[in-house]
């Protein structure tokens, strides 16, 4: 079908398609292809999960905690709540014991008395609906069998139990009769979410040393009590730190999670049990729960050495999701309008040196252009889209969820190059913006649809809309080097990135789309139209040339709000 077409016109296209084609962050799960149904339905719940109880949720579910203290704000109650409201819940707290410690280790537990502990339950759910409770550090067997009691009293519809009985360091944590009464409360969860040595103990086995032998154990133990697992690799000695729901059924649910090199990892443990309590008591099912979960955790693991909070192992930024979504949200005016340009030196941009582009500019003009967006380029290169791509983290949802933006992206951008192509006065001009319009077309008819196949006909998002609202309006709207102008990132910038992703392996679960950057035919396209938009530049006036600065400019940030679009969802 692309007979017609060149071969750097064909590359030209599949660059835009799988240079970065999608995107939660670290928002969806890689779904194996058994039991595909309890990403749907909510299998592997407990019988405690009941249509009747979600359906009488308030819209933001109402969690309950209990657990221990940390007056450092990493780990228990405080990291639980913060986790909480992170997840979109509201937040509420019982404590159990009041524990002296921070990021270096605890120094004391004092335990106040069980009939107070009784009493904070009491108070709670005397006065408040509870649509989820996450347990975590309980310290005793009369503990447990207090809020066992009141468990079954209650019978919230889902209940996450953080069975706190190894620590890290493979340290028993409880009393042999408090791991006896802990093995038995565990029955009463709708899942539990052990680390590796506490699965261990629960199963009566050493503790695994492999993903294998982790699944191995949990799916005995869930077929034996009827109460799902979730499978946490971070303590085994591997990049890949995925996370896995294991149903009662044996069914298995991953999703996938690559390792940061951080020692900021306290309280992760509370930060995963407790914000999963959340989703699923919002009425998330178990995979989409996790997914979330687990790609919100990865965000704040990666970023919580920012905080600078502590001497030991330091807490994760349970919030960074949050600023960075306020922050996308900034209405703003992302570029002050420009001077007119009497000579490329009159535009400035970024502070700092702009990347070096495997593309190279064609001339003075477009060399002032990439300085100009360098900031941009860099942001791309370093964002958390771009990233877990690369290293293959990136869901399957989430990369389909961008595939079908950009399915909806190329059919208008195939207009806006049309619109040049009748347009420009040189008549190579024209034929070069003619032939990239029809190969987009191809391309989002046929390539699109061999991966995406029944969802291609997705609805365009707002951040699409943006984009190519605007670049419609400066092809058929402005003068010609503005157009020129506007539609020259798609090119660049995915010509540039493509370029530098580093070779993948063939398993890589993106490989087809990575191996196909680099191509140098695809290069030579780009530069093309580098040179084409030099030309313009060339014989535009000074005011023109300021308009097309700023809708090239415009465009590049258009490029990073489609780039993280996924991360959004």
């Amino acid at each position: 079908m692309f007979g017609r077409f060149s071969a750097a016109e064909r590359k030209l296209w599949w660059g835009d398609i799988l240079v970065f084609g999608h995107g939660v962050r670290l928002g969806g799960a890689e779904i194996t292809p058994v039991e595909p149904d309890l990403v749907r339905t909510g299998e592997g719940m407990s019988e405690m999960t009941t249509s009747d109880a979600l359906a009488e949720r308030g819209t933001i579910p109402r969690v309950l905690s209990i657990a221990g203290t940390d007056p450092s704000g990493g780990a228990g109650t405080a990291a639980d709540t913060k986790s909480i409201v992170a997840a979109g819940g509201y937040a509420m707290v019982v404590v159990t014991s009041l524990v002296a410690q921070n990021t270096e280790g605890v120094r004391a537990i004092h335990t106040p008395p069980t009939d107070f502990l009784v009493q904070q339950l009491a108070a709670v759910s005397d006065d408040v609906r509870i649509d989820a409770v996450k347990t975590g550090m309980l310290g005793t067997a009369e503990i447990v069998d207090a809020v066992a009691t009141f468990l079954d009293e209650h019978r919230p519809p889902v209940v996450v139990v953080d069975p706190v009985m190894v620590a890290t360091s493979g340290d028993r944590l409880l009393a042999p009769d408090a791991e006896a009464a802990m093995r038995e409360f565990c029955r009463r969860a709708t899942v539990i979410t052990p680390n590796i040595p506490e699965l261990a103990v629960l199963c009566r086995s050493e503790p695994a040393t492999t993903p294998e032998q982790a699944v191995e154990q949990a799916r005995r133990w869930a077929a034996e009590t009827g109460v799902a697992v979730v499978v946490k690799t971070g303590h085994l000695n591997s990049q890949r730190v995925d996370n896995m729901w294991v149903t009662p059924e044996g069914a298995m649910h991953t999703v996938p999670a690559a390792r940061v090199k951080t020692t900021n990892t306290h309280g992760t443990g509370c930060s995963l049990s407790s914000a999963l309590a959340t989703r699923l008591g919002a009425g998330d099912t178990p995979g989409d729960a996790l997914a979330w979960v687990t790609d919100w955790l990865h965000e704040a693991i990666q970023y919580g050495s920012a905080l600078n909070v502590g001497k030991g192992h330091g807490p994760v930024d349970h919030s960074h999701r949050a600023r960075r979504l306020a922050k996308d949200a900034s209405a703003v005016a992302w570029f002050a309008p420009i001077d007119p340009l009497e000579s490329p030196q009159g535009l400035v941009g970024s502070a700092e040196p702009a990347p070096d582009t495997v593309v190279a500019p064609a001339g003075p003009w477009t060399t002032a252009l990439w300085q100009a967006s360098g900031d941009i380029a860099r942001r791309i290169e370093d964002s958390d889209f771009v990233a877990a791509l690369v290293d293959g983290t990136l869901s399957k949802p989430a990369f389909e969820f961008y595939l079908g933006q950009d399915a909806q992206y190329l059919t208008y951008y195939s207009r806006a190059l049309a619109s040049l192509a009748a347009r420009a006065v040189d008549p190579e001009e024209s034929v070069w913006w003619a032939q990239s319009s029809q190969a987009c077309l191809v391309e989002e008819a046929e390539l699109h649809r061999s991966w995406l196949g029944d969802h291609i006909d997705v609805v365009a998002g707002p951040v699409t809309l943006a984009y190519t609202d605007f670049l419609l309006a400066r092809a058929l709207g402005d003068d010609y080097v503005v157009g020129t102008a506007a539609v020259l990132p798609c090119f660049w910038l995915y010509a540039h990135l493509g370029a530098k992703v580093p070779h993948v392996p063939d398993d890589h679960p993106y490989a087809s789309w990575l191996q196909t950057y680099g191509d140098p035919e695809f290069v030579e396209g780009a530069s093309h139209t580098i040179g084409l938009v030099e030309k313009a530049f060339q014989n535009a006036s000074a005011v023109t040339r300021a308009r097309a600065a700023h809708a090239y400019l415009t465009a590049c940030r258009h490029e990073l709000e489609f780039f993280d679009q996924a991360l959004r969802v």
